[in-house]
């Protein structure tokens, strides 16, 4: 897959888009902060 064909979220902490992982890949549909950083502060 080419990088700029690749699946984008808007992280629901910071707003800001992030691409498909691989490590997201079996679970691409529940992923729904950027980074461990907004996961953790996701209240705020």
């Amino acid at each position: 897959m080419m990088k700029r064909n690749l699946p984008v979220k808007i992280c629901l902490s910071c707003d800001r888009p992030f691409n498909w992982r691989k490590k997201w890949s079996k679970d691409w549909d529940n992923v729904k902060y950027c980074s461990e950083k907004c996961r953790r502060n996701k209240n705020r």
